[in-house]
């Protein structure tokens, strides 16, 4: 199992909501972590690419980055 972070710009709760409803439908990742609070994303997949998931982030319309 990999753990990727993304950097993803959200500024309510509406916003974590989406990127929370795209990665409930996903599939392959196994665990994941929205935090409005720190603007991060964190994801658990033992199938998925780090870009497959952010791929996914940005199609909700964030700006969304791998963590540095």
């Amino acid at each position: 199992m990999t753990t990727f972070v993304y950097d993803v710009t959200m500024t309510c709760s509406g916003c974590s909501g989406a990127v929370t409803r795209v990665l409930t439908k996903l599939q392959g990742v196994d665990k994941f972590d929205v935090s409005l609070e720190t603007q991060k994303v964190t994801v658990e997949s033992a199938t998925l690419s780090q870009d497959e998931i952010l791929a996914v982030i940005q199609k909700t319309g964030k700006a969304a980055k791998v963590a540095a």
